[in-house]
């Protein structure tokens, strides 16, 4: 199936948010930037014995898939098609109110727990190696007693090596429900917060140390820029650590008693990357006055500078300005060696000055 990326502006990330605020609770409505031209369903069935994984499956067989054994695991990327998430929403009893986070790409980290299933709404980060532009994309779970659908905006995601695990057979996944798939998928997520933070902190850092080296105006838009970035990073990631607390403390029959640690070390993860973010934060806070300082210490030594040379030509200046006054009466013009005296005199006192001052250790 072709999926051909639309060009559109950032700007229009929100479009539809003004239009949903008049519809009645439940109505479900796309909001956010549009990424992909057609949606896609991917399936995964599996048990600890067999797997089965199929591309662009149709309405009949994610229903066959359900109703038959194994865990499944249904990818949907593109979530602008809201009358395919309706359908999957009307297959599987999801609330309309899960149905409308589901296509509202601003929608805040939660974890709400339903009689047949639980949502889970979070953030998908990406910061390519080398760019200092992060990429927050809007991931929603649903998380049922044999099944796990997942909500992409695009088809790029960090569940890859999910899939991988699946198809090979390695670790536990194979040989548990699906709240420890719905784990694996987030604790995916939460590595490549992670790994974004890390590329972030690593640049901040040696901006830092340029601006201590050598500070320039044109690192102001990227002091703006990074601490733009860290904001959506901590909008993004902060939440998580709430919805992860609810997950860890959750007594619903969806969630294995089993599983609890694995829950609770993802919450650990999300504190740790908080943590990260913070420090990140409080250092590019720092930043701007580093970069102050820098260009006022540079400016201290030009002035100082400038101003050793300017005591040095005073003097200079003043003999030769009482020697360029055209009085007749000066004695001193009719000397045979006057000029040679004058020069001498200049350069005694020019010396003698640069001579104190580096006594005094102002050069």
């Amino acid at each position: 199936m072709s999926k051909a990326r639309l060009n559109v502006q950032q700007g229009k990330r929100t479009r539809g948010r003004s239009k949903a605020h008049f519809l009645s609770p439940g109505t479900a409505v796309f909001i956010g930037e549009r990424k992909l031209s057609e949606a896609e369903v991917h399936l995964f069935v599996y048990d600890a014995e067999a797997i089965r994984e199929a591309r662009s499956v149709s309405q009949e067989e994610w229903q066959e898939a359900r109703d038959g054994p194994g865990v499944v695991w249904i990818n949907v990327s593109g979530v602008h098609d809201v009358e395919l998430i309706e359908r999957l929403g009307r297959d599987f009893g999801l609330h309309a109110l899960s149905t409308e986070d589901i296509v509202n790409t601003s929608q805040r980290p939660k974890w709400e727990e339903f009689p047949d299933y639980g949502f889970i709404a979070l953030k998908m980060i990406d910061c390519p190696a080398g760019e200092a532009e992060v990429k927050v994309e809007h991931v929603s779970l649903i998380l049922g007693r044999t099944y796990v659908i997942s909500f992409l905006e695009d088809e790029g995601d960090v569940f890859e090596s999910v899939r991988e695990r699946l198809r090979r057979g390695a670790g536990r996944v194979r040989s548990k429900q699906a709240d420890y798939l719905a784990f694996c998928l987030m604790d995916a997520v939460v590595d490549h917060y992670f790994l974004s933070v890390e590329r972030i902190g690593d640049m901040v850092e040696e901006l830092d140390e340029e601006l201590l080296g050598n500070a320039r105006h044109e690192d102001i838009p990227q002091l703006h820029r990074f601490k733009r970035n860290l904001l959506n990073l901590r909008r993004a990631i902060w939440p998580l650590r709430e919805v992860l607390a609810g997950i860890s403390r959750s007594e619903s029959p969806l969630l294995q008693k089993e599983n609890q640690m694995y829950w609770r070390d993802l919450y650990d993860h999300s504190v740790q990357v908080i943590d990260m973010v913070e420090t990140a934060r409080d250092t590019l806070a720092s930043m701007h006055d580093t970069y102050l300082s820098s260009l006022s210490n540079r400016m201290n030594e030009v002035m100082k500078i400038l101003t050793i040379i300017s005591t040095i030509f005073i003097p200079l200046t003043f003999i030769a300005g009482v020697y360029g006054m055209n009085f007749k009466n000066m004695p001193e013009l009719e000397w045979q060696d006057g000029y040679f005296l004058v020069l001498a005199v200049m350069v005694t006192i020019s010396l003698s000055l640069i001579i104190y001052f580096r006594r005094r250790r102002w050069i």
